[in-house]
Formats: C-alpha cells, sequence, structure tokens
C-alpha cells in the first residue's frame, strides 16, 4: 500500500512540476502541459480506482 502511495505522490507531484515546466520551456510547451494534466489524472483516478476496491 505505501508503495501505491509514493506512485501516487510522485505521479502527482510530478505532474505539477510538468506544469511549471510548460511555461519556461523553448519548444512542446503544449505537449509538456498536457502530459502534467495527464500525470496528475492518472494520479487521482488511480487513487480513487483503488481505493474502492480495498
Amino acid at each position: 500500500m505505501i508503495i501505491l502511495y509514493i506512485l501516487y505522490l510522485l505521479l502527482f507531484l510530478g505532474g505539477f512540476y510538468l506544469f511549471g515546466a510548460a511555461f519556461t520551456a523553448d519548444a512542446w510547451q503544449g505537449l509538456i502541459f498536457t502530459a502534467g494534466i495527464l500525470a496528475v489524472s492518472l494520479a487521482l483516478a488511480l487513487c480513487l480506482h483503488t481505493s474502492r476496491r480495498t
């Protein structure tokens, strides 16, 4: 369970890092920002999905 929590935290915080990195990038800003949105969404979806099963 603690490993899943660490995975969720890394995905969530990594997504926010990508949000910030998109504004300072010289190219591919949209792709980086979209990757951040997907990472945060995946973290929340996995967290909610696994919490309903246990």
